[in-house]
């Protein structure tokens, strides 16, 4: 119990700290006098958005890297609801990626990354649905909690509070919540439940960040009365690292590489604008921290530590940053001596880094493996290096969450490597490695953390670390590491993740929807796979009594750790339509193993496990399809594919560099993936291939697309709008309720747009060509009819269809009558002849 208690007060002291990268950060002599000169700067900022990409990075990089300040961006969400160019993970699992750029982001900017419990359920139009479906008080507690446990002099709005969310719900929720925090958190009586955590805090002043884009128009802005704005000249130059602070942004924006946001550094002058929204009132508009004492006076018994760190400032010598060591150790030392408080806490991690830079103290702890399971001994290999001439000695290494502490006592001399290799009993009941806010079952709106003190952390919490007890300059400071495990790339080089603890055994059904068209069985295929070695138990696979399983069960004996088998279940759908969750399972000595492990693995991110329920989506329903092969062009990434061939198409990836007559010829239908057209460049100069195909009797089924395309994407006029129909249970009416694609093969109904998840459709077209039919009609509450969803027209002898439907979300999540559409849009082969006063303009 006491061990728990102390390693949920490590957590919560170093939660809002950056976590490092696989890679260790090694700093240079002017990051370094950066650093120095942050400590001596006890000033903070909060800036406050919705997403991940809505932070405004040069403000964020001017304020941590200009003006030093303690920088933090809380984002509502972690953009689950958004779409991913980089892969097919949507909702939580583009949560995760979108997570880690946030993280990786900071890293450039020098910021910091907190969130809430709010899940991005999706495009809202207005912030009275979003907080609706968030649960205010919950994201409302959450946001006061950032401002208690981080402590901002100022906070920044991204968004006006006073908007009725024009540009997404989300953006005004975030203002409009932020703005009622900024009393409420500096008031016991709300959410109490805090302060044995966190105490009440009263931010300064709250500013309003606006933009260009505010107004419509970078000519509106211009012309616009900022007479009442705060201005920031944030175009500097750091000719130390030689960069601009926009470059520097570029960098950091740069990171949402899921979201396309590629961005080019630009240098010289550029001026952000600050509306003040609350608290105390500006006088001469100099600085934000105007009447706020940001040095070491604002800490009781501080003033001896602000002029020792501005005695080492002036006297830090960039050919020999070892020199500084004797005098920050004192420092420290004066740090520790103060009554506990948020800087005492915040400034000696701040501290402890900068000496261990200034020493070119390597210290790192370096799993034989990279997973690792509950109780298993773990075999470490650590390094300890001291590269100045500085007194230093390694004590002894406390090894978490064992806290079995070996005495070293080994003097740290110049540039003497030190291995040591030690072993860390886990303990049998330690959490498998998985984002915490995914542990538990959320709502739509919101997710759920039980443990208060976990909320806002940004990261996932890893409880197997190592602490190197070291004695500097006769003083005794602690240096915290991660374990990692490390490998050689022929290709990258040195390559780092960090030790995940993985379950005994996973299971994965490899098809995520398995469709049963009729009473014929199936063969649903299962994969094992073992988190050690000679793992062996039993293989069941769980479905509602009325369907069949043959076998009840299948014995498995995996040999090695990392080993994977496929075992297949014969399954015998019902005689009537069902839905039916089916679930694998893997009994080891009477315990079971319901989980299917995914990684997540992408280049510029931490390599991610996340851990969920081994499931799929069964579904027994009368669909009715043809024999037409599929060619398919993938765009931002999606399961289409895999779905397509659930319906019992046989489909085939084509490149877009490979697309000719000749290449398609063997094809019936040719679909392009979603956001084709905006992501894959080739396709300008491969479209009259495309409508050529329509012509000699196919058909063309383009997915959705941004309007952001210079080109036409079809063989007639046709305009993409951000029109779109967020609400997935919007009434959807038939404009042609006798077209072919309405009633063969499968007649469609309204039952067949129930349970649709996240949204109906996106970015409709609202103009088009009369050779259009416009099929179906929505409209969010409010809102206008909007006729864009489905759209067809003859070309030649086939035809060439439009949807912006949200097949992408609706196939993979198994809603049947997403299914029954799309395979009557594939069956349209016969012309049918459309009355031209029945065309839709």
């Amino acid at each position: 119990m006491q061990k728990a208690l102390i390693a949920s007060i490590i957590i919560f002291l170093l939660s809002f700290q950056i976590i490092n990268a696989q890679h260790p950060q090694k700093l240079n002599s002017a990051e370094i006098y950066n650093q120095i000169q942050k400590l001596n700067f006890l000033g903070s900022v909060l800036y406050v958005a919705a997403h991940p990409d809505d932070e405004n990075t040069r403000l964020i990089t001017y304020l941590s890297n200009e003006v030093k300040a303690r920088t933090a961006y809380l984002s509502l969400t972690r953009g689950d609801g958004g779409q991913n160019l980089i892969g097919s993970q949507l909702r939580e699992l583009l949560g995760v990626i979108r997570t880690q750029e946030l993280i990786e982001a900071r890293k450039m900017d020098g910021g910091e990354q907190i969130f809430t419990r709010a899940n991005d359920f999706g495009f809202s139009k207005n912030p009275e649905e979003t907080i609706e479906i968030w649960d205010k008080e919950k994201v409302l507690s959450d946001i006061i909690f950032a401002i208690r446990k981080f402590q901002p002099d100022v906070i920044i709005n991204r968004f006006d509070h006073r908007t009725s969310g024009n540009t997404h719900g989300h953006h005004s929720a975030s203002a409009i919540l932020s703005f009622e925090s900024f009393e409420k958190a500096n008031n016991p009586a709300v959410f109490p439940e805090q302060l044995s955590l966190v105490q009440p805090w009263q931010t300064k002043r709250q500013f309003f960040n606006p933009s260009w884009w505010f107004f419509g128009s970078k000519e509106k802005f211009a012309a616009a009365d900022k007479s009442n704005y705060l201005t920031i000249e944030t175009g500097v130059y750091y000719p130390s690292i030689g960069k601009s602070n926009q470059e520097i942004a570029a960098l950091s924006r740069s990171c949402h590489q899921s979201q396309g946001f590629g961005s080019t550094g630009v240098r010289g002058e550029e001026t952000e604008y600050l509306e003040q929204i609350n608290g105390d009132i500006l006088k001469d508009k100099s600085s934000i921290f105007e009447g706020i004492d940001t040095s070491w006076n604002r800490v009781k018994g501080g003033k001896p530590i602000g002029e020792l760190l501005t005695k080492i400032e002036a006297e830090f010598d960039f050919k020999n940053p070892t020199a500084s060591i004797p005098d920050l150790v004192n420092a420290y030392s004066m740090i520790q001596a103060l009554d506990e408080n948020h800087w005492k806490t915040q400034k000696t991690q701040e501290i402890k880094n900068t000496i261990a830079a200034c020493a070119g103290l390597y210290l790192e702890a370096v799993a034989q493996n990279q997973e690792a399971t509950p109780g298993s001994l773990v075999k470490l290999k650590l390094e300890a290096i001291n590269r100045s001439f500085a007194e230093m000695q390694l004590e002894s290494i406390t090894s978490w969450p064992e806290q079995k502490v070996t005495t070293e006592n080994i003097a740290l001399e110049y540039n003497s490597l030190k291995n040591i290799s030690i072993d860390l009993q886990l303990p049998s009941d330690i959490e498998y490695t998985q984002p915490y806010w995914l542990k538990e079952a959320g709502t739509d709106g919101m997710y759920t953390v039980s443990n208060q003190k976990n909320i806002g952390i940004p990261d996932v919490i890893r409880e197997v670390k190592v602490i190197f007890n070291t004695r500097i300059c006769g003083v005794e400071i602690p240096f915290e590491r991660t374990v990692v495990y490390k490998y050689n790339d022929g290709v990258k080089g040195e390559m780092y993740n960090y030790l995940d603890i993985v379950p005994e055994v996973s299971t994965t059904i490899l098809d995520k929807v398995s469709l049963f068209k009729n009473t014929k069985r199936k063969y649903i295929a299962v994969k094992v796979k073992a988190g050690k070695d000679a793992v062996k138990g039993d293989l069941q696979l769980e479905l509602p009594i009325n369907w069949m399983v043959l076998p009840k069960s299948i014995p498995f004996y995996l040999e090695k750790k990392g080993g994977e088998q496929t075992f297949y279940f014969e399954v015998t759908p019902p005689n009537a339509p069902e839905d039916a969750i089916a679930k694998s399972v893997a009994i080891i000595d009477g315990k079971r193993f319901d989980k299917e492990q995914i990684i997540i693995d992408f280049d510029h991110i931490t390599k991610q496990q996340v851990l969920k329920p081994s499931e799929s989506k069964f579904l027994r329903f009368d669909l009715k399809t043809k024999d037409q092969k599929i060619a398919y062009i993938m765009g931002a990434g999606d399961e289409v594919p895999n779905c397509l061939r659930q319906m019992g198409y046989k489909v085939t990836l084509i490149h877009p560099e490979e697309l000719s007559p000749e290449k398609l010829a063997n094809f019936d239908v040719v679909v392009t993936g979603i956001r084709a057209f905006n992501t894959i460049k080739v396709l300008a100069n491969r479209q009259n291939i495309l409508f050529e195909f329509v012509k000699s009797g196919k058909t063309m089924i383009s997915q959705y697309n941004t309007p952001d395309i210079i080109y036409n994407i079809a063989p007639y006029s046709m305009n993409l709008s951000q029109d779109r129909v967020t609400d997935e249970n919007a009434e959807v009416r038939f404009l042609e309720p006798n077209h072919t694609v309405l009633n063969s093969p499968n007649k469609i109904t309204s039952k067949d747009f129930q349970g649709w998840k996240q949204e109906q459709g996106l970015y409709y077209p609202n103009q088009f060509d009369k050779a259009f039919t416009s099929i179906l009609s929505s409209n969010d509450k409010g809102e206008t009819p909007k006729n864009g969803a489905l759209l067809i027209a003859p070309y030649g002898k086939g035809y060439y269809i439009y949807t912006g439907l949200s097949l992408f979300r609706e196939l993979p999540e198994g809603v049947s009558g997403a299914y029954k559409i799309l395979a009557n849009m594939i069956s349209l082969q016969n012309p049918v002849v459309i009355p031209a006063e029945k065309v839709k303009l």
